[in-house]
Formats: structure tokens, C-alpha cells, sequence
């Protein structure tokens, strides 16, 4: 059993915390600098300004840019957490510091990046490839070799078709429908997904 410290402690860390503990693990520290924060379900919250960060880590915090900065600021050793109840191949790669929920299903030769969030019963294919920093939302559909650049969130329920390459730092509208390549630092909406503007 690991005990695994948290970096964050809004409502994605309870989720966070409830995957830790289903995986077997122990709930460690948690800390925010928020001052919105002082206790997450009976865990003390410690100001990481006033604290040595110590790992292993999870960022437990849903913005993509936020998880970069942090994983930079703190070169700890960083931990995964995955739900048992998801359905993963064994060829799967997974980045640390990745956090895997329950109902997700990731198929064969798929690869997850760093600092990333597979969110509740999404589905990853056959050989997708997921950079690092990235959201998929609950609900996502990817077909099989799908490429999603770094920093990127897919919005809950969308579908993107097998082949399809969306670039880093996008955002993809939730129930989007994604049937071509999407650049780099673009904001896409809609069936069919269209570019709505530039990050």
C-alpha cells in the first residue's frame, strides 16, 4: 500500500481520493494554497507555500495549464491513480502523474501522456496517442488512432472519428463531433466540429 500525497484539494481531488483509495492505496497529504481550503472530507489541507512539497504526487486540480505549471514547479516523483472499475489493456502505457477514472475503457497499443485526466467513462481505442497535460471529459468517445496534442480538453459526450489529430492547447466543445484535424490553439464546436476561434 502507498501513501500518496494530492496537490489541490477542490471537487476533482475528492474524486481523486476516492480512486486512491479503490486502488488500494492510503490518502497522504493534501495541499493548496487556495484559502478557500482548510479541510477535504476529515483530510487537513496544508498552504504548500508554507510546506516542502513531498511526493508521490497527484496534481489533483482540473485545469490542464494549472497541472503543467505545478508538475515543473515540483519535480517530485508523481504516482497514478486508477480506478479498478476501468477496463484497461495491458500493452496500455500511462503516464505518472495520470488519473484514470471509474467506467473508462482504453484499448489496445494506447498510449496516455503525463498529468492527465481520463474522465468517467470515456472511451480510448486501439492505439490512440494522448500528450501529456490533457482532459478527456466524461463520456468522450475516441476511435481508434486518434492523436490529441499537450494541454488539450475534449468536452464531455464528444465523438472524435479514428484517424482524427487535434493539436495542442485545444478546446473541443462538449457533444462536438470531431470529423477532421484540428490546428494547434484552437477552440472547436459543434456537429460537425467547426473552429470557432484561437486560443
Amino acid at each position: 500500500m502507498a501513501t500518496i500525497n494530492l496537490f489541490g484539494a477542490s471537487g476533482h481531488a475528492k474524486v481523486v481520493m476516492d480512486i486512491i483509495k479503490a486502488q488500494g492505496d492510503k490518502v497522504g497529504v493534501l495541499y493548496d494554497d487556495s484559502p478557500h481550503y482548510s479541510d477535504i472530507l476529515g483530510h487537513q489541507v496544508l498552504k504548500a507555500s508554507n510546506t516542502t512539497v513531498d511526493g508521490p504526487l497527484i496534481i489533483s486540480i482540473g485545469s490542464n495549464k494549472a497541472r503543467k505549471v505545478l508538475s515543473e514547479k515540483y519535480p517530485v516523483r508523481y504516482a497514478k491513480a486508477v480506478h479498478p472499475a476501468a477496463n484497461i489493456s495491458e500493452s496500455v502505457e500511462i503516464g505518472a502523474g495520470t488519473v484514470i477514472m471509474a467506467g473508462v475503457t482504453i484499448n489496445v497499443d494506447a498510449k496516455i501522456g503525463r498529468h492527465c485526466i481520463i474522465n468517467t467513462n470515456a472511451s480510448v481505442d486501439h492505439e490512440c496517442r494522448i500528450e501529456d497535460y490533457v482532459h478527456i471529459s466524461p463520456n468522450v468517445a475516441l476511435c481508434g488512432n486518434v492523436h490529441i496534442g499537450e494541454g488539450s480538453w475534449i468536452g464531455v459526450g464528444s465523438t472524435v472519428i479514428p484517424g482524427v489529430k487535434i493539436g495542442k492547447c485545444c478546446t473541443i466543445g462538449a457533444g462536438s463531433v470531431v470529423i477532421n484535424d484540428i490546428p494547434d490553439n484552437t477552440t472547436a464546436v459543434g456537429n460537425p466540429c467547426k473552429r470557432i476561434l484561437n486560443n
